[in-house]
Formats: C-alpha cells, sequence, structure tokens
C-alpha cells in the first residue's frame, strides 16, 4: 500500500475513533449496519457519521446464513459498501476467518475499512475462546494494524456462556489491554451496561433490537456506541415481503 493510502487509512481510523469519546450519555454513537452499496449511500445520506456493517445482514443479501458467507465475498462486499460512501466504515468480519492476523488486517485495508468486530466465539464449534488466547490474538491485529483500525472486541458470554457481569468485564478487561479500542457485550440485558462500561474502561458497544431500548436509551444506560446487527437488514427484507404479497393481491 502506498504512503498516500496508509495516511487515508490512518486518517479514518482517527476519525471513527474519535466518535466514540467525549458524547453525551443520551448522544451515543449510531452505527447503521449497511448490506450492500445502495443501503450504505441511504444512511451517509441521512447524515450518520460513520457506518458498521453486519455480517448477518451482509451474508444475507449474497445468500448465505449468518456465518456461511465465504471470506472472499464477504470483504468484496465490504469493498463495494466503503467504496459507496465518504464516512468512516467499521466491518463485522465475524471471529476473522481463520486468517492469520497480519492477513486479516490487509484484507481490511484492502477493502477500504478503517474498524472491525472480532467475537470471541469459535465459528465452527459456537463455543467461547478461551479469553487470554483471544486477548492474544487481538494484541497481533492491534500489532499488524497499528493505529489504522478501530477494534470493536465482542464478548459473548451473555451469548454462549457465563451469562454474569463479571465474566463479561473479565474478557472485556482483557481485550481493552490488548489494544481494543472498545468492547461488544453482545446481548447484555441493557440494565448492565453502565456496570460493564465502568469494569472496562473503554467504551462500550450495545445492541439495539426490535421493542428494546432506543439508541438514546441505551446510551443513558452506559453504551457508547449503538448498532443493530442484521436487524436493519430484516426490516428491509421484510418491507420488501410486503411490497411482494401487495403485487400478488
Amino acid at each position: 500500500m502506498s504512503e498516500r493510502v496508509d495516511d487515508a487509512e490512518h486518517a479514518g481510523a482517527e476519525a471513527l475513533r474519535a466518535l466514540h469519546h467525549g458524547r453525551a450519555a443520551d448522544d451515543p454513537l449510531v452505527l447503521p449496519g449497511p448490506w450492500d452499496a445502495a443501503s450504505a449511500r441511504v444512511f451517509a445520506d441521512a447524515g450518520f457519521a460513520a457506518l458498521a456493517t453486519p455480517s448477518a445482514g451482509v451474508s444475507a443479501s449474497l445468500g448465505y446464513e449468518d456465518g456461511a458467507a465465504p471470506a472472499d465475498e464477504m470483504f468484496a462486499a465490504i469493498r463495494r459498501i466503503t467504496r459507496a460512501v465518504d464516512v468512516p466504515v467499521s466491518a463485522d468480519v465475524e471471529a476473522g476467518y481463520g486468517l492469520e492476523p497480519r492477513e486479516l488486517v490487509e484484507r481490511l485495508l484492502e477493502a477500504g475499512a478503517v474498524g472491525c468486530n472480532l467475537e470471541d466465539s469459535d465459528s465452527a464449534t459456537r463455543r467461547l475462546v478461551e479469553p487470554r488466547e483471544q486477548a492474544d490474538r487481538l494484541a497481533a491485529v492491534r500489532a499488524a494494524a497499528g493505529d489504522a483500525l478501530v477494534i470493536n472486541a465482542r464478548v459473548d458470554t451473555f451469548l454462549r456462556g457465563d451469562r454474569t457481569t463479571g465474566a463479561a468485564v473479565e474478557r472485556g478487561k482483557l481485550y481493552a489491554a490488548a489494544g481494543a479500542d472498545c468492547v461488544y457485550p453482545i446481548l447484555a440485558p441493557p440494565s448492565l451496561l453502565a456496570e460493564v462500561a465502568e469494569g472496562v474502561g473503554v467504551p462500550v458497544n450495545a445492541l439495539c433490537r426490535p421493542g428494546g431500548p432506543s439508541p438514546r436509551e441505551l446510551g443513558v444506560l452506559g453504551a457508547a456506541r449503538v448498532t443493530f446487527g442484521g436487524g436493519l437488514q430484516e426490516q428491509a427484507l421484510e418491507a420488501v415481503r410486503d411490497m411482494a404479497r401487495g403485487l400478488r393481491a
């Protein structure tokens, strides 16, 4: 990569990183999840300062179940999204597709992403990775990326393991020490977000779900960053279903 591209990547990552800090409690960083270039343009045109691709939504748009999209297709989809907008884009790359940290970083940067989600579940067994092993992997990703990626370390304890604040904080602290910019205790009860945030000492990402607290409410409860998983793509697809039913009426 050229020095010019490297400078652009660092600038994009720094812009995204800065958006996580200095925010009012009722004004978290809201990152819509585009699943293709068209949806990315819609969200950027609506004024959102950054976007975060969801693996589930992108996989669905490519015709795969969540977790089944091949890495090459996922990175190609991320590239189409980043090319379509002028705002920073973070990419959900699941557990990293078995790539070594340096290759993973290179592929993310080549795809135009300036941030990434990395989860601590094994994609094959759907079991939690040992926390220090995951921390070592995050540290290797950080070493390979320098400051060119904002790392959002997903903590899957509420999804697959010990559903207590202590377990999430233990992992979150290790991941923050390894270089993660923020942690994402997916499916953490909203009432526990403040306790997790205080315990880990870095911004916390919360999942906004239909019927649950709004992004603003999640911010008041302790989230500095709010994402939507594949939920926005699912809502859009439901609208298409309604359209299709109407065409047959």
